[in-house]
């Protein structure tokens, strides 16, 4: 008698045996990372730049959105970089209540700025420990409120888990593409 088919684990997924949290973390949110660009490669520039859904929301929006996302909690944020504009700009990352791509910006630039940031943040957490807490003078004005790496990482990997959702739900809607 076999036992049940296990399915394999889809591209980039950390191994089962990883039991080490801060590469767990790191690993997962590396994990997504790869799927949203998976999910947006093959899609035209119209597709990249238009919406199907009420909302109004484009899928490069929703990338550079995520640029934006790390570069609040984890340079600015947590490393308490000097970040003039940590939403990029608008507040909040948003012209009139929505995502945007400024006008003049191209395609490869929201991907390069991505890239970058992912590169950076990859460089705030290497090596600190899951219970560091964020420094002061950036985000957070002092220490008390300060969460830690492994909350930020959570947050981080909450926020990515939601996005890639609604992409999922835009990419069906563009061309049938469905799945990880």
């Amino acid at each position: 008698m076999t036992g049940p088919v296990i399915p394999p684990l889809p591209p980039g997924e950390p191994e089962p045996t990883v039991a080490d949290p801060h590469a767990l973390l790191s690993g997962y949110l590396d994990y997504h990372r790869a799927a949203l660009l998976r999910k947006l490669d093959g899609l035209s520039e119209d597709e990249l730049r238009g919406s199907r859904l009420p909302s109004g929301w484009a899928p490069l929006e929703l990338l550079r959105h995520l640029t934006y996302v790390e570069r609040r909690w984890l340079s600015w944020g947590f490393a308490a970089e000097p970040v003039p504009d940590p939403w990029g700009d608008h507040a909040g990352g948003e012209a009139d209540g929505r995502w945007y791509i400024p006008e003049g910006t191209t395609t490869e630039e929201v991907f390069t700025a991505f890239h970058e940031q992912c590169a950076r943040s990859r460089n705030v957490v290497a090596g600190v420990p899951l219970g560091t807490r964020a420094r002061t003078g950036g985000r957070f004005p002092d220490g008390e409120r300060a969460p830690s790496l492994a909350w930020i990482l959570f947050h981080l990997l909450q926020e990515y888990g939601r996005h890639l959702g609604h992409l999922d739900v835009a990419r069906e809607l563009a061309d049938g593409s469905t799945g990880e």
